[in-house]
Formats: C-alpha cells, sequence, structure tokens
C-alpha cells in the first residue's frame, strides 16, 4: 500500500508564508507527477500546482508569482512553499502523486489526507 502524508498546515496571518510538505511511502518504484489541491468552504477542490518527473510545473493563475511547488526524489517528497498568503488562500491542502508500485505496473492515482490552511487577521 502507499501512504501519501501531508504536514506544515496551519494558522498565519495574511502576508506570512507556510511551507507544505508531502511525503510518499511503502510499495513505490516510481513516482511521476506529483501535485497540490485545495478546497475552500463553498468552493470546487481546484488545482494549485503540479511538478512532473522531469521537474516540470504548472501553476494556477491565483497563486502564480506567490507559491513555490518542489520535489526531492530521493526522499519522495512534494513541497509547496507559500508566500505572501491571502484570506482566500484559506482551505484544506491535498497531495496528489501519479505512482507506480512495481516494474511493469501501470501507475495509480493517490491522495493525501489533506492539511487545513487559515490565513487570517
Amino acid at each position: 500500500q502507499v501512504q501519501l502524508v501531508e504536514s506544515g498546515g496551519g494558522l498565519v496571518q495574511p502576508g506570512g508564508s507556510l511551507r507544505l510538505s508531502c511525503t510518499a511511502s511503502g510499495s513505490i518504484f516510481s513516482i511521476y507527477t506529483m501535485g497540490w489541491y485545495r478546497q475552500a468552504p463553498g468552493k470546487q477542490r481546484e488545482l494549485v500546482a503540479t511538478i512532473t518527473s522531469s521537474s516540470s510545473t504548472n501553476y494556477a493563475n491565483s497563486v502564480k508569482g506567490r507559491f513555490t511547488i518542489s520535489r526531492d526524489n530521493a526522499k519522495n517528497t512534494v513541497y509547496l512553499q507559500m508566500n505572501s498568503l491571502k484570506p482566500e488562500d484559506t482551505a484544506v491542502y491535498y497531495c496528489n502523486a501519479d505512482i507506480a508500485t512495481h516494474w511493469g505496473a501501470f501507475s495509480g492515482d493517490y491522495w493525501g489526507q489533506g492539511t487545513q490552511v487559515i490565513v487570517s487577521s
């Protein structure tokens, strides 16, 4: 079984920063694209950022220039550095990863449990 565990969420004032991390563990052969999604109360879940195995990145327009996604393949970990946080960034943030558990297997989509980010004064 593969598990994704997120950490780094919490309460921060507007203009502040947080760094989220997500580590995959279990039966892992290879990790392909990883990403972060978020869901605010009363809103649909939306893509925040993705990063491929070759480190190509993609960001939602609402976070571009403020957030940075990165990964450490040796640690099976993806990060989301969030700067200049705004109240509208308040949401539950979910980690996602496309993972193959063994050679020759099709990869599958895995999700973390989510971590709460609250931006408020």
